[in-house]
């Protein structure tokens, strides 16, 4: 009877890496885009205690099947524990078991930020050169790191309500070897002087006044991910192109929930990377990626990460 592989979060955290991530991440976008692949309807739900919530998201492509849980408990700031955690589990597609259980709450911060760079590479023009980030949090922080990986980044616009946490936002990414230039700037200044705007917030109103968005801007929110979440105002998804991971779950519980035009112009990225779909359509085209994590992006993560593990295995045996 084969075993079932267990990656606790140790393995995870150290085989883990920007690059392991945007490539898995992009195959799992282009695989999303296949008529073989499936995602299944998100189940949010709580523990015993309403504060605590957890999130499944489950999915089929012709090579994975799975299932993701995230939890968010709160509660935890109680016993100086994060708040995150985040379990994949990859089916044996032959017997119906569990084939692996993939432990990956730092995985879930670069597999976020990858599917933000995916985005970003195949939407922002490539001369853009001046990041605005929303928020001063963890996963803020893992969007800059992966955003400067693929474009010049040469400034970064801080954005947050406390000072002292946007001083130590800084403070970190220089510590992690980030040589832009950062700034703390209000939401109106860091939006009228951004190429690319992110946000990476828990937010239920826009953050920012639409008019402050200079044309040719690309936009990448990833807070929104339930009902009621909002980061962006609507007016400016009126006037972009809009991408996300999947449209159906992006106009349910994504930032799309707020868009107020047809469904169908809202386009799945993997459409724009397999060619089906031309992308900007010029310079001053303003495009928004909604990013509500999709299961594909994580079960491709973990099978290349078990595939490491494995391999490192077979070498030591």
């Amino acid at each position: 009877m084969s075993r079932v592989h267990l990656v606790p979060e140790e393995t995870s955290a150290a085989l883990i890496s920007h690059e392991l991530a945007y490539d898995a991440v992009r195959d799992a976008f282009v695989a999303a885009a296949s008529p073989d692949a499936k995602l299944f309807p998100v189940v949010i739900g709580h523990g015993s205690d309403e504060a605590n919530q957890f999130t499944l998201k489950s999915g089929a492509s012709t090579h994975f099947a799975g299932v993701k849980i995230g939890t968010y408990f709160p509660t935890n700031d109680l016993r100086g524990l994060p708040r995150h955690g985040t379990a994949i589990l990859l089916l044996d597609q032959e017997r119906g078991r569990i084939g692996a259980i993939v432990e990956a709450a730092q995985v879930n911060a670069y597999r976020t930020a990858a599917a933000d760079a995916v985005a970003t590479d195949a939407l922002a023009r490539p001369d853009a050169h001046v990041l605005t980030v929303f928020g001063t949090g963890h996963q803020a922080l893992y969007e800059c790191l992966a955003l400067t990986r693929v474009r010049p980044v040469s400034v970064i616009n801080v954005v947050g309500r406390q000072p002292e946490r946007v001083d130590r936002f800084r403070a970190e990414l220089a510590a992690r070897g980030v040589d832009a230039a950062t700034r703390a700037t209000s939401a109106e200044e860091g939006c009228a002087d951004a190429d690319i705007i992110v946000t990476a917030t828990t937010a239920t109103a826009p953050l920012f006044d639409g008019t402050w968005v200079r044309p040719g801007t690309h936009i990448s929110t990833m807070g929104s991910d339930s009902p009621g979440k909002q980061e962006l105002p609507p007016d400016v998804l009126d006037r972009a192109g809009l991408y996300c991971d999947l449209p159906s779950q992006s106009l349910t519980i994504g930032e799309f929930q707020h868009f107020r035009g047809a469904p169908e112009t809202v386009t799945a990225i993997g459409s724009l990377l397999t060619g089906t779909h031309p992308g900007r359509t010029g310079a001053d085209q303003i495009t928004v990626f909604d990013s509500s994590g999709i299961a594909l992006q994580d079960l491709y993560v973990a099978q290349a990460i078990l595939s490491r593990v494995l391999a490192a295995d077979s070498t030591a045996d």
